[in-house]
């Protein structure tokens, strides 16, 4: 039976090399690999794994397509419902989503749908083939902040509902999250991010870069002044945390966003580019999350010994599973329930170490996870030469502030309605990031999908 296959491994680059390079870990299926896993599938009557993806892609109609090797078919189900396959493919939470969910993993494996998925968008791109279509030009106007996968997935949607959208960027390069924030070394830039971009410029979609939204130009005068019916914003959170502990303003202390932005999106990794950047020895990152591997990863691959504090267990990383694997691969050393109090400098201004405490886990908080206490008369210090703050990003309040009765959370962020994404000013929606604060690259898309529908209702309804 199918469900006796076992799953097909994935063939990645080996730890001892990969940590030395900036290529991409894991190679992925090839043709004949994706047909056999694609066999797995046993196409349940009620597929728990669409709905546990946020965006709703039809996998097992895909999967069904990349068994009879009818990849064209494939690639054309999913872009019925996603934008970013190659991205999604690469960077989704699969097992807390849609394999979390495969009826399969109850007693064994389950399908590999994520890298089926990559599979999928990657034949794409290498084909030259676009699944989607621009719908027949409705008249109407509709302008979307920020190029991010809400962005994206937004414009993607309403450019196929046949309205004129034209996304604007703040950055040189679309691509908001997927440019800047994600390493290289997990999504490949120019192959992967720019053809997915050029994929949703090719449904008419306009992306105007160095746009600051709030100074170069506002919500209202795009509504007012150049005529659009809706507006969407997707600009994500990109304002850094910090501890608020003594020493941070210490040189070599930065924060994750800061890191990878210049890593990534200003190739400070590669010697042919000008851009500083500067890990010197140690680096220790603070954090569990997904960026916190990222950054702990990007700095252990431009030569420094590279160590992750964390104030809860192991158990309770939020990072994906497979991060964490991979970064433990690479000689990445984990220092768990430590926290740090204090950052330590030398007498030129420049970080030291980082002065930590270690923690013990207390009660569950708000969100089920037992909250850490520090632990009476157990400070260390850790020598460092920087520190990066991994410790999670809030939204720019820059358009909220310059949006006449645009309402915001004491977080900061954007006010909107889960199912709609609409904000507390007409004809303006919002979701992603700017409105949940740092979250998933798929929930974000999941969230521009939502505002797309209701920005054409809300369209539709003024006309009626």
């Amino acid at each position: 039976m199918a469900n006796k296959i076992p799953r097909v491994p994935v063939r990645e680059q080996d730890p001892k090399v990969r940590v030395t390079n900036f290529d991409e870990v894991c190679y992925g299926y090839n043709a004949e690999e994706a047909m056999l896993e694609a066999t797995r599938c046993i196409h349940c009557k009620k597929p728990r794994c669409m709905e546990a993806c946020p965006v709703s892609v039809q996998i097992p109609r895909f999967i069904e397509r990349v068994a009879a090797g009818d990849f064209e078919g494939a690639a054309a189900v999913i872009g019925e419902d996603s934008s970013l396959p190659a991205v999604c493919g690469r960077v989704c939470p699969q097992e807390s989503q849609c394999e979390g969910s495969c009826i399969l993993g109850i007693k064994g494996e389950p399908v590999s749908i994520g890298k089926l998925e990559r599979f999928v968008g990657d034949w794409s791109i290498s084909s030259g083939k676009s699944a989607a279509q621009a719908g027949a030009p409705n008249g109407h106007k509709v302008a979307v902040v920020g190029s991010g996968p809400a962005g994206l997935a937004c414009a993607s949607d309403l450019a196929k509902m046949g309205y004129e959208v034209k996304i604007f960027e703040a950055l040189h390069k679309a691509g908001g999250v997927l440019q800047y924030g994600i390493p290289e070394f997990r999504l490949p830039k120019d192959r992967i991010v720019a053809a997915e971009v050029e994929n949703v410029r090719k449904l008419g979609v306009g992306i105007e870069t160095n746009v600051v939204v709030g100074r170069t130009e506002t919500i209202d005068a795009l509504m007012d002044r150049e005529g659009y019916d809706a507006v969407f914003i997707g600009s994500g959170a990109g304002l850094p945390r910090f501890m608020g502990i003594p020493g941070e303003n210490l040189n070599g202390v930065v924060s994750a966003n800061e890191f990878l932005t210049r890593a990534n999106l200003m190739h400070a990794y590669d010697e042919a580019y000008d851009t500083p950047i500067y890990v010197g020895k140690r680096v220790v990152v603070v954090g569990g999350g997904n960026v916190a591997m990222d950054a702990v990863r990007t700095a252990a691959r431009l030569g420094a010994e590279a160590h992750i504090v964390y104030r809860r267990s192991e158990a309770e990383l939020p990072a994906r599973v497979e991060e964490v694997h991979h970064a433990k691969e690479e000689g990445v050393e984990f220092r768990m329930l430590t926290n740090p109090v204090e950052v330590l400098g030398d007498e030129n201004g420049w970080v030291r170490g980082l002065r930590c405490v270690r923690m013990e886990l207390g009660e569950p908080d708000a969100s089920g996870r037992r909250s850490p206490v520090a632990v009476e008369g157990s400070e260390f210090d850790i020598d460092c030469d920087v520190v990066i703050m991994a410790l999670g990003t809030s939204p720019n309040p820059l358009i909220a502030s310059t949006t006449e009765g645009l309402e915001t959370n004491r977080r900061g962020c954007i006010v909107a309605d889960e199912a709609t994404g609409a904000t507390s000013r007409e004809g303006i929606f919002a979701g992603g990031d700017t409105v949940t604060g740092a979250a998933t690259v798929i929930l974000a898309m999941g969230a521009g999908r939502k505002a797309a529908r209701a920005i054409d209702a809300y369209i539709r309804a003024k006309k009626a």
